[in-house]
């Protein structure tokens, strides 16, 4: 099965930033339930036995009795004696976690045998677009190229001035809402919806960009975990921020060492140098394409070759032809099909903006650049969030939830992932001693779905907290 679009990491799904975010400000948590309070009846559309319920949670969690938010819950229930539930998020990083759910039937029988499945429509995501069932943020989720690099001062206050721009657009029309959006409030949340289910404890399950929810809460309510599986995701509890942008860039640098690896027994044994070549061409001067309009820097080349080295073996012979194609000065091989946009690009980075450290001058921005182009030459500083938060400079709410380290006292998590994600999660995990992560040594996002083997560890463990051994390969 193909793996839903909303479990995309939206910032190139790999971590950057430099400078530390500003201190979270204390927040009121939810108050204490000791029952299920929540009203059950069928979900809208319903074709799987799943019922939903509302929650009404605070718009703004440091005033829990201003304006309330409306979060649409959804329940599968256990198939035999139930022995708990389980949250489960799919990322994004907004997700409509009850139509995902209908849709990815057959990812969960065998956990359901044992627990409740319990997800929810996270704030602000809701609407067509997003098909969630919680109350949206009225805004136009519009597909924005990842800015170039400045070149002056001059070039930083004008891209400052762009996106401050596109921010407006969607924070006049709720910018309470607007400014609520982090990571952070997604686990408030989250703890809301435990102490409404009645549970002593949480069990979590978060794919993704849903893997920064349970960082987060963790952060906040350690002592309220039982178990919690972070499948997909990355770092954001450094405690050196500037280390683990170099960690990342190292992780690029090595998706195209594969690569050029694999062309050496395949017939392309002249692209490494060609790719050498045309990224200092291209930095220089864009390459064209057959598409108006549309020529690429060497930032946009890096972008989309790592996304193709990512996916293997079975996208390698596309980008060794892009990449050939692109040295004779036609870069057409790189433009996404069936892409509005023809360019890197996210959409509009509301949650992001809450989460990622942004660069407040030229100075730190070219330096940090500089020092990732060192460390990985063919990948630059492409698909680290130094380059893909530069579309939140300029942002008119501050980071609200900035990469801190886990606090002591969580009980054992597991982490899981592919190439490169095993990696970041593996650095988040060794916070917590007798944590464990599932690694798969191949492309791919997110193993649940997708790995029998990683399914029954982590099944296995979030019903009974039994780890699976230290390094194990699925």
């Amino acid at each position: 099965m193909a793996m839903p679009k909303p479990l995309t990491l939206t910032l190139s799904l790999l971590i950057a930033a430099l400078l530390p975010g500003p201190a979270a400000a204390a927040v009121t948590t939810p108050s204490a339930r000791t029952a299920d309070t929540l009203k059950w009846q069928p979900c809208p559309n319903d074709k799987i036995g799943m019922e939903c319920a509302d929650l009404q949670v605070p718009a703004d969690w440091q005033k829990p009795e201003g304006r309330k938010l409306t979060l649409k819950i959804g329940r599968l229930k256990a198939t035999g004696t139930p022995k708990g539930s389980v949250l489960v998020s799919y990322g994004g990083p907004g997700a409509p976690g009850i139509a995902m759910t209908q849709s990815l039937p057959t990812w969960w029988p065998d956990l359901r045998k044992q627990m409740d499945l319990i997800t929810w429509d996270t704030r602000g995501y809701g609407g067509d677009q997003f098909q969630g069932l919680s109350t949206g943020l009225p805004c136009t989720w519009t597909r924005l190229p990842i800015a170039d690099l400045p070149r002056d001062n001059a070039d930083f206050g004008r891209l400052a001035d762009t996106n401050r721009g596109y921010a407006e657009g969607c924070r006049r029309n709720d910018p309470e809402l607007f400014a609520n959006m982090s990571s952070a409030d997604h686990a408030r949340d989250m703890e809301a919806i435990r102490q409404a289910l009645g549970d002593d404890k949480l069990n979590y399950y978060g794919a993704s960009y849903a893997g920064f929810y349970g960082q987060a809460y963790a952060r906040l309510f350690p002592g309220n975990v039982r178990t919690m599986v972070l499948d997909g995701t990355y770092n954001h509890s450094a405690a050196d921020w500037a280390r683990e942008l170099e960690a990342t860039a190292a992780t690029n640098e090595q998706h195209l060492r594969r690569f050029f690896t694999w062309c050496t027994g395949n017939a392309c044994t002249d692209v490494p140098a060609l790719w050498r070549k045309l990224i200092a061409r291209s930095a220089a001067a864009p390459i064209p394409t057959k598409t108006p309009g549309v020529a690429y820097k060497a930032g946009d080349l890096q972008s989309f070759a790592l996304g193709l080295a990512r996916q293997g073996a079975s996208a390698w012979p596309t980008l060794a032809t892009a990449i050939r194609k692109a040295s004779k000065g036609d870069a057409s091989g790189f433009v996404p099909a069936g892409s509005g946009l023809r360019y890197p690009d996210q959409a509009t980075p509301v949650t992001e903006c809450t989460d990622w450290p942004r660069f407040t001058s030229l100075k730190d921005l070219t330096a940090t650049v500089t020092r990732l182009r060192k460390i990985a030459p063919n990948a630059g500083a492409a698909n680290t969030f130094a380059t893909s938060t530069l579309n939140c400079i300029g942002w008119p709410v501050p980071v609200t939830n900035p990469p801190a380290a886990l606090p002591k006292g969580l009980p054992p998590l597991l982490g899981a992932g592919t190439w490169g994600e095993s990696d970041a999660t593996e650095r988040i995990l060794s916070q917590v001693p007798g944590s464990t992560t599932i690694h798969h040594d191949g492309p791919g996002h997110t193993l649940y779905g997708t790995n029998a083997c990683a399914r029954a560890h982590i099944n296995r463990y979030l019903t009974t907290r039994t780890l699976p051994p230290s390094e194990t390969q699925c």
